[in-house]
C-alpha cells in the first residue's frame, strides 16, 4: 500500500493499522511533502519505515517500492 502520512481527518499510519487488522501481511510505503527527519522527529512514523519524500520522480517511487517489497528487480 502507498499512502500519504498526513491526510484530512486521518493519517497514513492510522490507515495502515486499520488495514493490518484484516491484512497483516500488507506492506506500506509512506510518502509526504515533509522531510523524513521531520516526520520521525515529531513521532508520526517510526525510524526505519519505508518512506518517500515528495516530490519524487517515477524512478524514485519504483526504487522505494522495490526496497519495501524486498526485491531488487
Amino acid at each position: 500500500m502507498v499512502t500519504d502520512v498526513v491526510m484530512p481527518g486521518s493519517s497514513g499510519p492510522e490507515l495502515a493499522q486499520k488495514i493490518a487488522v484484516r491484512r497483516p501481511e500488507t506492506l506500506v510505503l509512506f510518502m509526504s511533502g515533509y522531510t523524513d527527519d521531520a516526520i520521525v522527529h515529531h513521532g508520526v512514523l517510526d525510524a526505519g519505515v519505508a518512506f518517500l519524500e515528495r516530490p519524487f520522480r517515477p524512478d524514485e517511487l519504483l526504487r522505494k517500492a522495490r526496497k519495501a517489497l524486498g526485491t531488487s528487480q
